[in-house]
């Protein structure tokens, strides 16, 4: 039996201080950011979706209205599918510029690897693993649209690829409004699909 979890990365978000925002409260989307929602929701309408789920951050939840409505569900919320916690929250964090010039910050910049400035890649991987098998059961044979973020739905492809966690930021194949389907016979995963329904967006602007 065939099942399908979407993981679809929220719209672009209203941020004219280009900050690093993360978990921070009360970043909707901007208005580019609703019309890529509708975009999203005209794609999948004709799919056999049956369970709309999507993180608790506004961005998500906003993203995820439009999909749940044409198919006349109601929105779950999964706290497994928020954005990675960052140190660098609220503040401005272009590479040269911003928080990453000041020295009280370079401590927090020395193991990329994990990444010490925020949460652990392999707990994302594994927090973003068991809402995708939920959202599997709940949507048994066929398909659910999990609403997420680009480091959390990257960084479980990447787990899932079986490729090393760390990464280039700027190289993602995660853009605004992307769709990374997960195809599973069972409960085995068969095949990853990427799609951008909504065009693509550069990886390294921050605040998208």
């Amino acid at each position: 039996m065939t099942t399908v979890v979407h993981l679809l990365r929220h719209g672009e978000v209203h941020n004219p201080e280009k900050i690093l925002y993360g978990r921070l409260p009360g970043y909707r989307l901007s208005e580019r950011g609703q019309r890529q929602a509708l975009t999203v929701a005209e794609a999948v309408a004709g799919h056999d979706l049956v369970h709309v789920v999507a993180s608790p951050l506004q961005r998500a939840q906003e993203t995820a209205g439009p999909i749940a409505a044409a198919h006349r569900l109601d929105i779950a919320t999964d706290e497994s599918l928020i954005e990675a916690g960052n140190q660098f929250e609220g503040l401005h964090v272009a590479v040269g510029d911003g928080a990453l010039r000041e020295p009280r910050h370079w401590p927090k910049l020395i193991n990329p690897f994990k990444p010490s400035w925020g949460e652990p890649y392999l707990e994302i991987a594994h927090r973003m693993l068991g809402a995708v098998h939920r959202a599997r059961e709940a949507a048994d044979g066929h398909e659910a649209l999990c609403v997420s973020h680009q480091l959390p739905i990257w960084t479980l492809r990447r787990f899932l690829e079986g490729k090393k966690l760390w990464h280039d930021p700027r190289r993602r194949q995660c853009s605004l409004a992307s769709l990374t389907s997960l195809v599973f016979d069972g409960g085995e995963l068969r095949e990853i699909v990427y799609s951008e329904p909504a065009g693509t967006t550069d990886p390294k602007v921050t605040g998208a």
